[in-house]
Formats: structure tokens, sequence, C-alpha cells
């Protein structure tokens, strides 16, 4: 099975607050809440580390959750999100991702 990689888009605003990012399309307007959980995965989206990589390290040592249920929650979060137009997604690495440059921290 392929590797999937994940970046986050430069197309967005983000902020985070508290445990929680909330994030903006500028494709769509479409404004998310991201959790906890969901917020460590966009916040590891380098562009070079796989997901199941962030998943095992991440969600699974982090969080008490089932491998195969982190994975597949993690697989629908992130198609969602690249759905529009948030996170890019690809079966190799993202050499240069392209950063929200208006994220903040």
């Amino acid at each position: 099975m392929p590797e999937t990689y994940i970046a986050r888009s430069s197309a967005i605003a983000a902020r985070i607050l508290g445990n929680e990012m909330m994030i903006m399309s500028a494709m769509d307007s479409t404004f998310f809440t991201l959790n906890e959980v969901a917020t460590v995965i966009w916040q590891a989206a380098d562009g070079r580390t796989p997901l199941s990589e962030i998943v095992e390290r991440r969600i699974c040592q982090g969080f008490e959750i089932e491998p195969e249920v982190a994975r597949r929650d993690a697989e629908q979060f992130v198609n969602a999100l690249s759905e529009h137009g948030i996170l890019l997604i690809s079966d190799q690495p993202i050499l240069e991702p392209k950063l929200g440059a208006s994220e903040t921290r």
C-alpha cells in the first residue's frame, strides 16, 4: 500500500486557540475547527512525513485510540480537508510544501 504524504496549503488562514486549530479556506471560505487530534495531524503535515508515521508516533502514542481506528479517522479527515484545498495529498513526499503564510500560533 503506497504511503500518503500531506502538506498544508498556502491558500488558508489559520490560528490556534487553546488546543484547537481554526482554519478557513481561501478557495471557498469554508471554516473548520479542528479538535486536539486533528490539530496534531495538521501541525505535523510537513509534506515529508508519511501520514502512517504521524498516526503511529503522534496520535496512537499521545491519545488512547486503536491504530486501525486512528488510521481510518486520519484518512477521512485528510481527504475532507483536501477537498477544500486546505491540505495537499501525494503518494510521494511533497518537497516544497506550501505552508500557510497567514498561520499564527
